[in-house]
């Protein structure tokens, strides 16, 4: 039975509130509990509102700015839309930012320019509409930029630029503080110029490179500074030049071409360009290189010619053989043809189940039938016998014996009734299986047809193709040019005895091979292409040359190495003078792969911004 709370009492007692099955259980409350917990809710939030205003007004009337802008931001967080808490934030930044302004004014006065314009900065924030505190602003960063040029005409670059750039971080458009950066660097570019003049006066090369290039990194242009560096870095190339000395090369070859490969300026050549090695043929005393003597032994060329065969396969004619893909599509039919004998006999044999099955079924379902006209006939001589007997009765309203309605409920048949439903089941499911199968003999006899058509379709052979193989004489010529070279690499400060001499063997091949043409098999001639002896004689002559630059690359780097531990040991104070000295000719030393670790630090020392000039790149 359903129950109606009255309205009155909907609101003061508590109603059954649904829980999901899966969530967590809540206290139910009534709907009067709700709009108190609302109501409660509002009031805090309007308490809290208020209170923050009271205070804000308060600790404003007190003075105390940024707990009163603290405050006021509480009572906007609350409720953002109230606009007189905006009118009161924003008049009492005006206050505020008027005290800010009286107290940057006094600061001005004392002739503290950054305290004061920080000052105004902060007053223009509270209050951008402060004209009093932009004006004083204007005036502080003139009065700072005066300063700064007061400065800079005293050559105190360092306080200069700070004042400028000072003066920009509020201004970045302002004009004078601009042009006065532009002539701190002109500056400093002249005073690193005149520092790189009297260091490359003094003899030291390194550091007066390494000046000329930061008075050029400064301001480009405004000094000579990048063709004096220039000047320098070429002098102090020659200063660590290493040099290789070639004298004539001896010729017992009577080979003039090739002697001409192994010339001092085909070494050159093959030498990397970025490293201060030069090739000379004379040497002043006191200087790191080797002497290279060459001698050419003997250039012999040799020519040969081999016999061999090859063979070629060509298309000899066709023949007929059976056609493969008519015996898969017969090896296919067969299969399916087979798989149709299976499905046939699995589906006589589901009918023979299934005609069995459905004459037991016809004969429980007599049974059945027979069984349930018994109960009806009893049924009715129970319901006679009932009539009769109430009408012999004397009291009307009793009920004889005769009229037990349990008589008619026997249930005698209910054996017969299971056992044709469990029949009748049995039926159906053979039913649908052999619709099963019948539905698979028809898609398979499909397959068989399809089958069949390609059969009859494919032909029973193809044409082949018959190959043979033709061979043919084929001829190898093979040119080689040999030189026989000796070198003698002695180092020029070495007071020790003359090294012994290396004689190496070097030598150029080319092979062609050339046969003859045969049209009927498809053989196309080839003529010999060889390539000249003059042609693998300058070959040959480069092969020596390139052999002697990578021996005077192993001197030069034995000597390098040396150098660069030198350079290594003064990593410790990168900024002294001899320490530069000795790390710029290093790094010139090793223009191919300059070392990280001494590169970086004098850069660094020396206030490069592009450490990769020291190379003139």
């Amino acid at each position: 039975m359903r129950t109606f709370l009255h309205p009155e009492r909907a609101f003061a007692e508590d109603a059954p509130v649904f829980t999901p099955a899966r969530s967590r259980p809540t206290p139910a409350r009534s709907p009067l509990a709700l709009l108190a917990l609302c109501v409660l809710f509002a009031l805090s939030g309007c308490t809290a509102f208020s209170r923050a205003v009271k205070e804000g007004d308060q600790l404003t009337s007190e003075r105390k700015w940024a707990e009163a802008e603290a405050a006021y931001l509480r009572a906007l967080a609350v409720d953002p839309e109230a606009s007189e808490v905006t009118v009161k934030l924003r008049a009492m930044r005006k206050d505020w930012s008027q005290e800010v302004y009286a107290e940057a004014e006094r600061i001005h006065g004392t002739g503290d320019l950054p305290a004061a314009q920080k000052l105004l900065v902060r007053a223009l924030e509270l209050d951008g509409e402060n004209e009093p505190a932009r004006a004083l602003l204007t005036r502080t960063l003139d009065a700072r930029v005066e300063a700064a040029q007061k400065a800079l005409k005293e050559e105190r670059l360092q306080d200069a630029r700070a004042e400028f750039d000072a003066v920009l971080a509020v201004s970045p458009d302002h004009p004078a503080a601009r042009k006065g950066v532009d002539q701190v660097q002109v500056a400093w570019a002249r005073r690193w110029f005149k520092t790189g003049q009297q260091l490359e006066e003094g003899g030291k090369l390194g550091n007066a490179l390494l000046a000329y290039l930061r008075a050029d990194q400064e301001r480009v242009g405004a000094t000579a500074a990048r063709e004096r560096a220039e000047a320098v870095r070429q002098k102090l190339r020659d200063d660590v030049a290493f040099l290789v000395v070639t004298t004539p090369v001896e010729d017992k070859a009577q080979s003039p071409d090739v002697v001409q490969r192994l010339g001092a300026g085909r070494l050159a050549s093959m030498l990397p360009k970025e490293l201060p090695i030069r090739v000379v043929t004379d040497a002043p005393e006191s200087k790191v290189g080797v002497k290279l003597d060459l001698t050419l032994e003997r250039v012999l060329p040799l020519k040969a010619v081999e016999q061999s065969q090859r063979s070629h396969r060509y298309l000899a004619g066709n023949r007929s053989v059976p056609n493969p893909r008519r015996r898969q599509y017969e090896d296919r039919l067969l299969q399916a043809e087979r798989t149709m004998e299976e499905v046939e006999r699995k589906q006589a044999g589901a009918l023979r189940e299934y005609l069995r099955r459905q004459a037991e079924l016809n004969t429980v379902r007599q049974t059945a039938e027979r069984c349930r006209e018994r109960e009806r006939k009893v049924c009715l001589e129970l319901i006679q016998r009932c009539g009769e007997a109430a009408s012999d009765l004397e009291k009307p309203g009793q009920v004889p014996e005769e009229c037990n309605p349990a008589g008619c409920a026997t249930r005698q048949c209910g054996q017969e009734e299971q056992l044709l439903a469990s029949n009748a089941a049995v039926v159906l499911q053979l039913e649908k299986q052999l619709d099963g199968m019948l539905e698979q003999a028809e898609s398979q006899r499909r397959e068989v047809t399809r089958s069949r058509d390609l059969v009859f379709r494919e032909p029973m052979t193809v044409d082949e193709p018959m190959y043979s193989d033709f061979v043919y004489d084929v001829e190898l010529h093979r040119l080689t040019v040999k030189a026989t070279v000796t070198s003698v690499l002695r180092d020029l400060l070495a007071a020790q005895a003359a090294p012994a001499p290396v004689t190496q063997d070097y030598d150029v091949a080319h092979e062609d091979f050339s046969h003859k043409g045969y049209d009927r098999y498809g053989v196309l001639a080839d003529p010999v292409q060889l390539r000249t002896e003059l042609e693998l004689r300058v070959d040959v002559g480069d092969k020596a040359m390139g052999d002697l630059a990578r021996r005077v690359m192993e001197r030069f780097d034995v000597y390098r190495q040396k150098r660069l531990e030198d350079a290594r040991r003064g990593m410790v104070r990168p900024g002294a003078e001899d320490v530069v000295e000795t790390a710029v000719r290093v790094l010139l030393l090793t223009a191919d792969k300059p070392p990280a670790d001494i590169l970086q630090p004098v850069a660094q020392a020396r206030g490069l911004q592009r450490p990769e000039a020291i190379f003139g790149k």
